[in-house]
């Protein structure tokens, strides 16, 4: 079985079949206990995620009662084995017990943890090839078939961030890789999706000025200073600025460098 929550909620079973549950709030529970697997998670914290500031005087046995849905969904849909002590009362609380394949986002975490070991050993292939495995697990925004409440978003904020580490391990491990001209039409994507993002625009100035494309980088760093001020007020970061300064220099004397999220890249510019 597995509970995929980066992308609309959904439960895979073994055979392949796939349930998404159709009531908002069993929906809610699930992914808030699924947030803190294998945790104890306080009938507080279920209740504020259900109702915020403002719950009803039965928010208890309401919360008890989506509780019992979602364990009668898994026998009824026979989602799990009959006999599988999947969710347990554990006060003050509930809590769901899976093993970390089970939850896409734990598979997610331990493939960008790995890609991470990679580049960190020297081996951007591998690190490529683990960062594809994970960022081909989102399947649209995380959790988007019901209304999260205050703790979820936090969690969603969370998982977003993840996926932005994620773009950045996929682009440095392509440089690295020497694949600067390959990299060119993901970075002007994510730009467009992250536009305050100066790494993302540092890596496309530098990928551009790899592959010769100088006018092009120039436009890029032009725009990113354009973009700062209007919608920041502040000037490009040192490293952006190093980056201009390289691209206007005729005659470079040693190869621009450009921090990236773990090391330190060196580009060279044609």
């Amino acid at each position: 079985m597995r509970f995929n929550l980066i992308g609309p909620f959904e439960i895979v079973t073994d055979d392949g079949r796939t349930h998404r549950p159709g009531t908002p709030k069993v929906c809610q529970t699930l992914a808030l206990l699924l947030s803190r697997p294998n945790e104890i998670v306080t009938a507080e914290a279920l209740i504020q995620e259900l109702w915020a500031a403002n719950p009803p005087r039965s928010a208890v046995t309401t919360l008890q009662t989506y509780v019992y849905h979602a364990r009668r969904m898994f026998v009824n849909e026979r989602l799990a084995d009959p006999d599988r002590a999947l969710i347990t009362t554990s006060p003050p609380g509930y809590s769901i017990h899976v093993d970390r394949d089970e939850v896409d986002v734990q598979v997610f975490e331990d493939l960008i943890d790995h890609a991470r070991s990679e580049l960190a050993d020297g081996d951007p292939a591998l690190a490529l090839c683990a960062v594809q495995q994970a960022l081909e697990l989102w399947r649209g925004p995380a959790l988007a078939n019901f209304p999260a409440g205050d703790l979820l978003v936090g969690h969603i904020a969370h998982l977003d961030e993840l996926r932005i580490r994620a773009y950045e391990i996929r682009i440095e491990a392509k440089e690295r890789m020497g694949l600067h001209r390959e990299s060119i039409p993901e970075l002007r994507r994510l730009i467009n999706d992250y536009p305050l993002n100066e790494w993302f625009h540092g890596r496309l100035i530098a990928a551009l000025g790899a592959t010769g494309r100088r006018a092009d980088a120039l436009q890029a760093y032009e725009h990113v200073r354009r973009l700062l001020a209007d919608e920041l007020g502040v000037e490009p970061t040192l490293e952006l600025k190093r980056l201009q300064l390289r691209l206007l220099s005729p005659h470079p004397a040693d190869p621009p460098t450009h921090p990236s999220p773990s090391n330190t890249l060196t580009l060279t510019f044609n």
